[in-house]
């Protein structure tokens, strides 16, 4: 009779241990919320969070019914410490299996970062500032350069040009810093890897010629077709020893005093950035140069061309090869306008 109960007891235990092993696997591998009602959440994870802090946190957001099967299941994969920190997001619809290999995968939420070509240093800390997602670490109550030169350990002593405009990825928790100095790393490595294919006999002593040199052809052009072109005008004039004759440099040297329009006066006031009163390239670049730019820069379409002008159609310009035709086109598409 003893023998009967034990046995009964035992087959008892063991239908009942089935029964709730059953119940966990099928909570693991089934969906937490039906797919009608599942709907996307952000969820953070500490730096330090452990397994049973976030099951329970996930408990407490409405997603999780069952924290313990999840806690049991990261132990017994040997995954409970494995569990990475920061920001994701994800659909309850996912199974906790399903959530708990996207935390361990460190499947976080990546956030864009985009470097406008032509953009100057000041429009990206701008830029910088306004985003919400990144910790802000620049202390903006300093200029631009100051800033930049004091955070940064810079190949050259002006900042400008030294940021390769690109869309960047970050997570939640990266700082402006980190992302100037990935924006840096870029231009450098993109500016040897072009100095190192250029062509020969260019009048660019240096990379950082080079650079100059591609921050005024974008800052002239944003039409692709035109800027090996533009480029092969400057190289020529360079090459000749004549001014670049560039308003964008004008206007760069002006700084907070050009109100939008660009004057005679303004052509005639000397600045080491007016290219209409010195020969050769101004001191620094001018923007920020996308790598299209400094390829351009690099492997000049040196035609005869020496002059251009705006025609007003698409941003489009009008090429010239000797001043007589240049100053016919300058009727045609700004005087006449």
């Amino acid at each position: 009779m003893i023998k009967r109960s034990l046995l009964f007891v035992a087959f008892t235990a063991l239908i009942v241990f089935g029964v709730l092993l059953w119940d966990a696997y099928d909570r693991l591998v089934s969906p937490m919320q039906a797919e009608d009602e599942a709907r996307t959440v952000t969820f953070d994870i500490p730096p330090g969070g452990t397994v049973s802090s976030v099951a329970s946190e996930l408990r407490e957001a409405g997603i999780l019914k069952r924290p313990l099967y999840f806690v049991l299941l990261a132990r017994l994969n040997g995954e409970a410490r494995r569990i990475k920190a920061g920001e994701y997001q994800f659909s309850t619809a996912l199974s906790p299996q399903e959530l708990l290999s996207k935390f361990v995968s460190g499947a976080v939420t990546r956030y864009n970062f985009t470097i406008i070509d032509g953009w100057r240093v000041s429009d990206l800390l701008k830029a910088l500032a306004e985003n919400q997602q990144l910790i802000q670490k620049l202390d903006n109550s300093k200029d631009d350069y100051t800033l930049i030169a004091s955070t940064l350990n810079l190949e050259y002593a002006h900042p400008e040009g030294l940021f390769l405009p690109d869309t960047y990825q970050f997570r939640k928790g990266d700082t402006d810093v980190s992302l100037l100095q990935r924006a840096h790393e870029a231009l450098m490595t993109t500016l040897k890897i072009e100095w190192s294919q250029r062509q020969e006999n260019l009048p660019l002593k240096t990379p950082y010629d080079a650079l100059i040199l591609a921050s005024i052809i974008e800052r002239e052009t944003g039409l692709a077709e035109e800027r090996a072109r533009i480029a092969g005008v400057f190289t020529l004039r360079l090459l000749k020893k004549m001014k670049l004759q560039t308003d964008p440099t004008v206007i760069y040297g002006m700084g907070e005093q050009f109100d939008g329009n660009i004057r005679r006066k303004d052509l005639r006031r000397d600045t080491p950035y007016n290219t209409y009163t010195r020969t050769g390239l101004p001191p620094t670049p001018i923007s920020l140069p996308g790598k299209a730019a400094i390829r351009a820069a690099l492997q000049p379409d040196i035609t005869g061309e020496l002059y251009f002008v705006a025609t007003g159609q698409e941003g489009r310009h009008h090429f010239s090869k000797t001043l007589e035709a240049h100053n016919a086109a300058v009727r045609k598409y700004q005087l006449n306008r």
